[in-house]
């Protein structure tokens, strides 16, 4: 009796390690990793990944040699601010401080069903995009906690089709704002997943210090993850990173800590940095950069030459630092652009970082990808059998090509579910006397 499965995808590419108990043989001719194979889909996992597949299936898609790849993961968002562009004017000085002091004009007129509506719309676009789980920091020092319940909501909403971790980010200090620390704790009894920070937003650098102490001791008592906003800023001296690092070691917290932005650290001098990087690769803290609004935001008092404001992202991977790329925001008070596309995400990370080199291009991928999905504690083991069924078939042969085209989403699929599907990429030219058909991959 012939095999079946829910879902066939034949002739796809895969790019990177093979699938363990793959056969050698996949291997793609001229030495790399590419393999094209047919993949089984059955009750949500994949069942078989094969040269080929002698069976059949409710449903079959061709992959024509294009990349499937595990979905993409966005490891920093702010959904309670997203698409509020222009609410109640726009970022005029484009800075980080003017984008905080509008949304603090904003908060007060925010409504639940506003938020609910934009992040609902943000997350059709995000899945759209290949996008399967986010991270969002989500605003709890409003003593309201209106965009907390809406998040919740939200996070209930797109359960079936969206993984959505919340983090209780005090945006306005946890201990500088009155009543962030309890409003804080009661955004996680009421199911925010991650404890989140702003030492660099506190008065002092000292109350920076104490702020990262009393959060992490709070996580590390209830059990769950951390992620802080930690220097985010173009002073060198803001070093609350250190603290963040020692605090996770102190406390027994290696592999469930954060620190996001890191930007100072591209100001700081080499010497403090031999030492620092070593610390974080030590405690088993990730590095989350947010390249597009790191570029955007940082470097804004100086003149020239002026800084690119990322942080070091080439030394702390080359230190084994688990280093993602968020998209962080989109079309908010920080930033007027973006369209939840971790592909552009990658690309300007790939740029501002200069990781030009074959395997620093493909670990631009794997920042928007595995790299995030093992960042958040997610529960996938990529494209394997047994694995559950997520994936996006992109319009593209492998990683790299990926990044330089911003592929086309063929399908996205979810649990072995086609979610989205979109059109290649091809321009039709009518040139005279040749029309042609242009095809933005390379011939092989």
């Amino acid at each position: 009796m012939p095999t079946t499965f829910d879902l066939i995808i034949r002739r796809a590419s895969l790019d990177g390690a093979l699938p363990e108990g793959t056969p050698r043989a996949h291997a793609a001719p001229d030495g790399g990793d590419a393999v094209a194979v047919d993949i089984g889909i059955r009750g949500g996992c994949f069942a078989a990944i094969e040269t080929r597949l002698d069976a059949s299936a409710a449903e079959e898609i061709d992959g024509a040699g294009c990349l499937l790849a595990p979905p993409f993961v966005d490891a920093h968002f702010h959904m309670d601010s997203t698409l509020s562009y222009g609410l109640p004017r726009v970022n005029v000085s484009g800075t980080l401080l003017e984008g905080i002091a509008l949304w603090g004009e904003l908060k007060p007129d925010l409504t639940q069903e506003a938020l609910v509506a934009r992040a609902l719309t943000y997350c059709d676009w995000a899945v759209a995009r290949g996008v399967l789980a986010i991270r969002s920091h989500v605003d709890i020092s409003d003593p309201r906690l209106l965009a907390v319940e809406a998040l919740l909501d939200v996070r209930r909403r797109v359960a079936p089709y969206l993984d959505l971790q919340l983090v209780a980010f005090p945006q306005d200090g946890v201990l500088r704002s009155p009543g962030a620390f309890e409003n804080l704790q009661k955004a996680v009894a009421m199911g925010v997943d991650v404890v989140g920070g702003i030492p660099h937003g506190e008065r002092t650098m000292a109350d920076g210090a104490a702020s990262v102490r009393l959060l992490c001791e709070f996580a590390a008592e209830r059990g769950v993850r951390v992620d802080m906003h930690c220097d985010e800023s173009d002073d060198p001296l803001s070093r609350h990173i250190e603290t963040l690092a020692a605090e996770t070691q102190r406390l027994g917290m290696q592999g469930r800590v954060t620190g996001s932005h890191l930007t100072s650290m591209h100001s700081m001098d080499n010497y403090y940095v031999s030492k620092l990087i070593p610390l974080i690769a030590e405690s088993g803290v990730a590095a989350i950069a947010n390249p597009l609004i790191n570029i955007t935001l940082q470097g804004r008092a100086d003149a020239y030459p002026k800084r690119r404001g990322m942080t070091r992202v080439p030394e702390l991977l080359a230190a084994g630092v688990a280093v993602a790329f968020g998209q962080d925001c989109v079309m908010d008070p920080w930033y007027s652009l973006g369209s939840g596309d971790m592909l552009e995400v990658a690309h300007m990370g790939l740029h501002v970082a200069q990781m030009t080199g074959v395997e620093a291009m493909r670990a631009a991928f794997d920042a928007v990808t595995t790299t995030p999905a093992r960042i958040l504690g997610l529960n996938s083991r990529g494209i394997a059998v047994g694995a559950p069924a997520d994936c996006v078939l992109l319009d593209a042969r492998d990683r790299i090509e990926a990044i330089r085209l911003r592929a086309a989403r063929l399908a996205v699929i979810r649990r072995g579910r086609i979610l989205s599907r979109m059109p290649r990429a091809v321009a039709a030219l009518s040139l005279p006397g040749r029309p042609v058909e242009v095809d933005f991959r390379l011939p092989r």
